[in-house]
């Protein structure tokens, strides 16, 4: 006896919505309003838009939107945001290509400095996600695989990370409280953030 195999389904069309806000959108849902679990969907929802095609994403979201929405959030709604074995990582490649497109060019005209990124609770060598980040010639390119030696070397966690990057932290409060584990260069690694013209929140 033969079974006839039932044909695949067509897949669904996924309309594009460039009607949609997603600064206007973001700025309504205020994190403040969620609880840890629905701060973390939420951001599983952008992410999961984004990546159907649907034109609603994270990587949409205006810098300043994205540094307003991130430093609203608590410690805990980031703490679970940044255990998401997924989402950690496009929280991270959200901030290192927004880094990249906030360079100061005239601040950083002269700079060469390579920087690696420790950061606690990974899934790598030692339980780090390890990232570097290349600056010269005024342009900043960040990966996750550390190629050049570095002149500082940063450890942390990865919500210190987030506040020192959103303005949310005092980034000397974090260095003086032990908050950030440096090897190198450390006067380069106190001011290093001043290299970059992120809006704050």
């Amino acid at each position: 006896m033969r079974f006839r195999r039932r044909p695949e389904p067509a897949p669904v069309p996924v309309a594009v919505a460039p009607g949609v806000d997603i600064d206007a959108f973001a700025r309504a849902v205020d994190p403040q309003r969620l609880d840890e679990a629905q701060f973390v969907q939420l951001i599983d929802v952008l992410d999961m838009l984004g990546r159907a095609g649907t034109g609603i994403e994270l990587a949409n979201m205006r810098t300043d939107t994205f540094v307003w929405f991130v430093s609203r959030a608590s410690t805990p709604q980031l703490d679970q945001l940044m255990a998401h074995a997924h989402l950690r990582y496009v929280v991270f490649g959200e901030i290192f290509r927004r880094m990249s497109e906030h360079l100061h060019p005239i601040r950083a005209a002269d700079l060469r400095a390579v920087v690696h990124w420790r950061f606690t609770g990974g899934t790598g060598d030692g339980g780090y996600d390890r990232f570097q980040t290349h600056i010269e010639s005024g342009a900043c390119v960040s990966g996750r695989h550390p190629t050049h030696d570095a002149r500082v070397t940063l450890t942390l966690s990865p919500v210190d990370f987030l506040r020192a990057v959103t303005g949310a932290a005092n980034v000397a409060m974090l260095f003086m409280r032990g908050k950030v584990k440096v090897r190198g260069d450390i006067a380069f690694a106190a001011g290093l953030i001043n290299y970059f013209d992120l809006p704050k929140p």
